[in-house]
């Protein structure tokens, strides 16, 4: 007898064009299988994944994300929808017993597809966002070894790209349910086969006579929290032909330290099932007593239970069993009555939203656990706590869910509707959606029992700049409704149970029709998203920024390290663009012809905003250009995300940028690249988005605190000090002690060095905010900044001052996973503070400007300890220093890509004052023969310094 339970078909896959085919799919699964000699049609195969995907794996056609080769790839729009139909072919082993049954489930297809399976045949119809499930028991072969063959066709309405490209392409895309971004976007070029393929999870499940199907977990909370009861449906499918006595139990664990796991419920149920019947079943309420609640990142823990269900049958035992990591958490949305913005709260406490858009992982849907991990992870590390899924992409994969449940961010999720595919754009599309309104339906009621037992699902949006056709946002609207009990507050009755919340389709989240409704941008609808462009820093605190509540779209620039250009481009992407000074000052960029393919945004805006690359000096090349720009990308998103947290609750409730990452190769709106190598912007927000943060404010000169947690500070600090380039502190100031309430943004001093007679057309403003009690540091923050209407120009000579660091790292080695501690010193002879705010440091102030400079490392077993000295005689701010991890092996060809990713830092793209010590942390995982070597560059360090 087979175990119970899924086995994922995930390798040994072949794939062949179906015109190259001679064989049909019943002699494809009834005769030997075909095999890949050199003559073959057939080869290995990317499931899941996409036809194009598996031509690029065999090098069939170049990668379409270098360069301008996507352009050697015949579009569908040329080659017919027969080039990209595919068959995908293996065999997996399976025998069960007489009273197993044995189903064959695709996750999702694109489009639709003819299965094969022992000479059997199988429809999947259309439809790119939902699940397949096939009953194949009675066509397994009795020897075990199985054939299956699938026939893949691509959308219905793939479309042609128009000659200037365009959103969407020419829309026709928009009529099937499917991805849109596929036929090209002003950040994307198009994806040839629009990503024809088995693109996501094929199984097979093997359970007894009684198999459960789509559980709804919702939890209901009293009495402040304090009191929760969980609620159960699951829908049961008898497929024996005898009544079937069960046991039904649910339990509910928590895992401890030590990966043991507390039971913390168990109950069983006794039902009968009549033979070939499909039935729902309601668990009685779980009660818990102030359980650990799951918390978005930034406000508390990620705390998940375990809930398994299982079914015993009469006779046989164990028939089938679900598990799913569970979140205990309420979340809340309404329209806030002081800005007019879209209000979050979780649990009860107000949470202002810092998060992004988010495309997909991968253009071609190379998708992977691995890959969700650390695209994850990378957010949470940018202190981020939203990602807005964008309706031109996918409904995300459960894999993307569960890290975002670790991880702690909270997902709007669309629906596939966009603006330019359905209803407007250049040609105009259609307005009435896809020509199926009823497929999509069934494939959003789908999506919906896929996803809704997330923690992390916090809202469904009917689409990205446009809202669906009445009759469909009329079916979302109520099968989507809130159960009554999750439209108030703070209700203290017990839920009568003929209003169980787990009957709802879902019934704990807000659905809003469209991104530019209800509360988000200017709440009617109107194009009041955006802008997408370079900014002056400070006009992000201005009054007149963006005068709506919630903006769910605001982008910029967004370019990588020299090392991805060359890693993603030949060598005639290497030139970077060309400064043409207009009449009026001006610059404007004009891109190489491979830039402008990958979509780069330019770091001016002619007319309104001065190149920002420019204000460091004229770059001389591809390294020099993208240093710099790594100096913008810093600024532009600290202050972007500053600048909003500086009028939390007072002008705005949150504010998602556009877009984290780019699912190609491209050059605009990213945080980190393709290839997972962050730009510093991402560090630039990671530093920004602090839940306990300090900061200047640009159009006031203001020092602020701000205070995003639930919890009030007491005894708390700042302190001030401004470097020169010379390595000097004309201005020094430690504030009085000072509390800072929860969810608040305080004023705390005004910087008033800016407005003296001896301020310096550059210098260094270093933020710190401390406890009095152990003067451990809350937050620091490093500012490089010029008078009004100057520039950085100053910067370019010190690059030559040389000065002293000392580096010492510990390092963890557990298999293939190095985990990095560095301790980074500036050891520049300490200079003479000039100015003290007219008053003598006092004893306490002493002591809090030395132990405020020194961040504790961490101390734990460790393979080693190792230390570096970078020689200097100069004084000064060693500036903009930033680790990167490559591989040590000799054999690398001259210009081959040496870099490890990804890798995750702590902190990069950081400055260091003189007598400063800063920590680092850096972990990564290495490829099996690899020996890692951790690098060190900066401002002052451009030739770059082995250090590890």
């Amino acid at each position: 007898m087979t175990v119970i339970g899924k086995t994922k078909l995930d390798s040994g896959w072949i794939a062949a064009r179906s015109t190259e085919v001679d064989l049909n799919g019943v002699r494809l699964t009834t005769t030997r299988p075909p095999s890949i000699p050199p003559s073959s049609p057939w080869m290995e195969a990317a499931v899941p994944g996409t036809v194009l995907g598996t031509l690029v794996k065999n090098k069939l056609v170049p990668d379409q994300f270098y360069g301008l080769e996507n352009e050697a790839i015949i579009d569908i729009a040329d080659s017919g929808r027969e080039y990209y139909t595919f068959w995908f072919f293996t065999t997996f082993e399976c025998k069960i017993s007489g009273n197993q049954h044995v189903d064959l489930n695709f996750r999702a297809i694109n489009y639709s597809a003819e299965v094969y399976l022992n000479g059997h045949k199988k429809i999947l119809p259309k439809g790119m966002f939902r699940r397949h499930s096939l009953d194949v028991t009675d066509i397994l072969h009795p020897d075990g070894l199985n054939l299956l063959a699938v026939l893949v066709h691509p959308p219905d309405h793939p479309g042609r790209i128009p000659p200037k490209g365009g959103q969407g392409g020419d829309h026709e895309i928009g009529k099937d349910v499917a991805a849109q971004y596929v036929e090209g976007w002003d950040w994307m070029t198009p994806i040839r086969d629009m990503n024809t393929g088995i693109w996501d999870e094929v199984s097979i499940s093997v359970n007894g006579p009684v198999k459960i199907i789509d559980p709804h977990l919702v939890t209901m909370f009293f009495d402040n929290f304090k009191r929760v009861y969980l609620h159960a449906t699951i829908e049961l499918e008898n497929k024996s032909s005898w009544m079937a006595e069960c046991s039904l139990n649910i339990q509910v664990a928590t895992e401890l330290e030590g990966n043991i796991c507390l039971v913390e419920h168990l109950q069983i149920q006794e039902l009968v099932i009549p033979p070939g019947k499909h039935v729902q079943y309601t668990f009685p309420p779980l009660f818990f007593y102030k359980p650990n609640l799951w918390w978005p990142n930034g406000m508390g823990k990620q705390s998940l239970y375990n809930v398994e269900i299982s079914i015993d049958v009469k006779g046989y035992g164990e028939s089938d069993l679900w598990s799913h990591y569970f979140g205990f958490r309420k979340i809340e949305s309404t329209i806030d009555h002081v800005t007019g913005g879209r209000l979050f709260k979780v649990n009860g406490q107000p949470i202002f939203i810092r998060g992004g858009n988010w495309i997909l992982s991968d253009g071609l849907l190379r998708l992977s656990r691995k890959r969700y991990e650390t695209d994850i992870r990378f957010h949470a590390s940018m202190n981020f706590n939203m990602i807005r899924c964008w309706g031109g992409g996918l409904a995300e994969r459960p894999d993307f869910y569960h890290y975002c449940d670790i991880y702690g961010l909270l997902v709007w999720q669309e629906f596939w509707i966009t603006g330019d595919c359905d209803g407007r754009g250049d040609p105009v599309s259609n307005p009435d959606g896809p020509l199926d309104h009823d497929l999509f339906m069934l494939c959003a009621r789908d999506t919906i029992k896929l996803l809704r037992n997330h923690a992390s699902l916090a809202l469904w949006v009917g689409g990205n700049e446009q809202t669906p056709p009445d009759d469909i946002n009329t079916a979302l609207q109520n099968e989507l409704k809130l159960h009554p009990l999750f439209q108030c507050m703070n209700t203290s009755e017990d839920v009568p149970q003929d209003k169980d919340p787990s009957l709802y389709l879902d019934g704990t989240r807000v659905y809003i029709q469209g991104s530019m409704w209800d509360g988000f941008a200017n709440g009617k609808g109107d194009f009041t998203d955006g802008p997408y462009e370079i900014q002056y820093p400070e006009d992000f605190f201005s009054d007149h920024f963006y005068k709506y509540g919630f903006n769910p779209e605001v982008g910029s620039v967004g370019m990588p390290v020299a090392a991805t250009i060359r890693a993603t481009m030949p060598k005639e992407g290497w030139h970077i663009p060309f400064f043409q000074k207009q009449a009026d000052g001006y610059i404007k960029e004009i891109p190489n012809p491979i830039w402008d393919y990958h979509k780069y945004i330019p770091y001016s805006k002619p007319g309104k905003v001065h190149n920002q690359i420019e204000l460091y000096g004229h770059p001389k090349d591809l390294d020099d250009f993208c240093e710099k720009a790594q100096l913008v990308n810093y600024i532009q998103y600290r202050a972007l995300l500053e600048g909003w947290t500086s009028r939390m609750w007072t002008k705005y409730t949150g504010v998602l940028i556009w877009k984290n990452q780019n699912p190609w190769t491209g050059l605009r709106g990213q945080f980190y690249d393709h290839l997972l190598d962050q730009t510093a912007g991402f560090f630039g927000c990671c530093c920004a988005a602090e839940p306990i943060h300090v900061q200047l404010n640009l159009a006031t000169h203001f020092v602020e605190v701000v205070n995003t947690t639930c919890d009030e500070l007491f005894d708390i600090a700042v302190e001030v000090s401004v470097w020169e380039l010379d390595g000097t502190c004309p201005y020094y100031k430690v504030t009085e002690r000072i509390s800072a309430p929860p969810k608040r943004v305080i004023k705390v001093i005004e910087m008033k060095y800016p407005k003296s007679k001896t301020v310096k057309p550059v210098y260094f403003l270093l933020l710190k905010l401390f406890r009095m009690s152990d003067f451990s540091t809350l937050s620091r923050n490093f500012y490089w900044l010029h008078h009004p209407g100057g520039d950085y120009k100053l910067l370019e000579p010190y690059r030559k001052t040389k000065i002293p660091l000392s580096i010492t790292s510990q390092v963890l080695i557990q298999g293939s996973k190095y985990e990095i501690q560095m301790q980074v010193q500036n050891q520049s002879k300490k200079q003479h503070i000039k100015s003290l705010n007219n008053h003598v440091l006092d004893s306490e102030e002493k002591k809090v400007g030395l132990l405020t400079w020194i961040t504790r490392g961490f101390s734990s077993e460790h393979n080693g300890e190792n230390k570096v000295e970078i020689d200097g005689t100069d004084s000064g701010v060693a500036f903009f220093l930033h680790f990167s991890v490559h591989a040590a092996n000799k054999d690398h060809k001259k210009g081959e890509d040496t870099r490890i990713l990804p890798v995750h830092y702590s902190d990069n793209y950081f400055s260091v004052v003189p007598g400063e010590t800063v920590s680092i942390k850096i972990s990564f995982e290495v490829p099996q023969g690899v020996t890692p070597r951790v690098s060190l560059h900066g401002w002052n360090y451009h030739v770059g310094h082995s250090v590890l």
